[in-house]
């Protein structure tokens, strides 16, 4: 099994504006991750992500994916059965087990988390040609550090990059 971070950032990697705000994402963009994410067949996302997520009209490009949402919080309204909560994100693996590939896609937080404990494989980040002050950056949480060796990039529109990484174990 094969672990993947797919997130859009901003230049100066930002997730989101400061009240969650991710309009900013271009529809090229939302393509590439839909359809990744859709290859793969699941994603896991903590609960602020889950929310927000689950209110765009493109969600329902998900409605066949296995979905899990990383939370303390059991009282979460899933809008599906398909999807799942686990305290932690290794519980969250253990959910998709059968899967080769996991998409793990936010929010800062989250990554942090998979990134501290060592469970992610590649990273794929979508640039977006902005730059936001004040957000929610791509990590937020307890200071580390991890080595990442370039894999490829490629242009997803006139705009926009996808760079592609592996983490140095």
């Amino acid at each position: 099994m094969k672990v993947i971070l797919y997130m859009a950032i901003s230049v100066n990697g930002m997730i989101a504006k400061s009240d969650d705000n991710t309009s900013w994402i271009t529809p090229e963009e939302w393509r590439s991750y839909s359809l990744f994410v859709r290859k793969a067949g699941n994603l896991i996302v903590g609960r602020r992500t889950y929310e927000i997520l689950t209110k765009q009209p493109e969600f329902a490009e998900f409605k066949d994916i296995k979905l899990v949402v990383v939370s303390k919080k059991q009282d979460i309204n899933l809008v599906s059965r398909k999807h799942l909560i686990a305290e932690s994100p290794k519980k969250a693996l253990t959910f998709l087990k059968n899967f080769k590939r996991i998409v793990v896609a936010g929010g800062g937080t989250l990554n942090n988390s998979f990134l501290e404990e060592n469970l992610i494989d590649e990273i794929y980040l979508d640039v977006e040609p902005i730059i936001i002050t004040t957000g929610i950056p791509l990590f937020k949480g307890k200071e580390f550090v991890k080595n990442l060796k370039f894999i490829n990039q490629q242009k997803i529109s006139e705009n926009e990059i996808q760079l592609h990484y592996t983490i140095v174990k």
